[in-house]
């Protein structure tokens, strides 16, 4: 099984919560080796797991989730710098 970026977009929540089978697991991790794109996506969303585990409460700028999914479906949509 050959996975891209897209493949590791899609289960980062399951591998991070441990939720993935062995084989994906094994994928997920060998994508990382060579992926700084997938590492930093990895580290990000970890670090959003932390700050939401946080009870500090942090004001989001406006408009920042719409810019937000505009770029993911930017992304999604055409794929470059995607392996």
């Amino acid at each position: 099984m050959k996975i891209d970026c897209r493949h590791v977009w899609q289960h980062i929540s399951s591998y991070i919560d441990g939720d993935v089978d062995a084989v994906l697991r094994t994928e997920i991790d060998r994508h990382l080796e060579h992926c700084e794109i997938c590492s930093a996506v990895l580290d990000s969303t970890r670090n959003v797991v932390v700050l939401m585990a946080d009870d500090r409460v942090f004001e989001i700028p406006r408009g920042f989730s719409e810019r937000l999914h505009r770029r993911l479906d930017a992304v999604l949509a055409t794929g470059p710098g995607v392996d």
